[in-house]
């Protein structure tokens, strides 16, 4: 049971940086902000957020 908490921390988190962009570099953030719609980035954002929290 203990070694399930870290496991499933670490995938959050991973989830997290994944969905907000955290592991691209600047011209492909630039690229996917000027690419997406506000509702895009809305979801994206929300699902981030919540594994983040998680």
């Amino acid at each position: 049971m203990f070694q399930f908490f870290p496991i499933a921390g670490s995938v959050c988190i991973v989830i997290s940086g994944i969905f907000i962009g955290a592991w691209t570099d600047r011209d492909r953030q630039r690229a996917n902000f000027n690419t997406e719609s506000t509702e895009e980035r809305r979801f994206r954002t929300k699902i981030a957020g919540i594994s983040g929290l998680l």
